[in-house]
């Protein structure tokens, strides 16, 4: 499993960048961090019960905070800080960020939803 070497907030461009030992960088944005929280809140409490989370374009992080060796928890600017962002976690986020986020993209516009707070 790859560690993080580096971890840089990057606030004025709403982005995370993280580092891994493995050469893997991902600059992920803080909106798709939000909307991909490992929260129940989020994902649910099984198979098929993901909530689609709108109105978040413009969430930031307001704080990171270590969870032993393993995460981050992620306070966002909405108030929103359940859910622990593991190492691996946040580097299937990396490699997978252009599928998840074009099947979000299509679950907003199928909802007639919007990103816009």
């Amino acid at each position: 499993m790859p560690h993080p070497t580096h971890i840089v907030l990057h606030r004025a461009s709403h982005a995370l960048e993280v580092s891994f030992d493995d050469g893997a960088n991902f600059r992920l944005p803080c909106e798709y961090l939000r909307v991909e929280s490992p929260s129940a809140e989020v994902q649910g409490h099984g198979p098929g019960q993901k909530v689609l989370v709108t109105g978040k374009r413009e969430v930031n992080i307001a704080a990171i905070e270590p969870v032993g060796n393993y995460g981050v928890l992620l306070r966002f600017s909405d108030g929103h800080a359940s859910g622990i962002y593991s190492w691996e976690l946040l580097h299937t986020l990396g490699r997978e960020h252009d599928a998840r986020w074009a099947n979000y993209l299509k679950a907003i516009e199928a909802a007639g939803a919007s990103r816009e707070t």
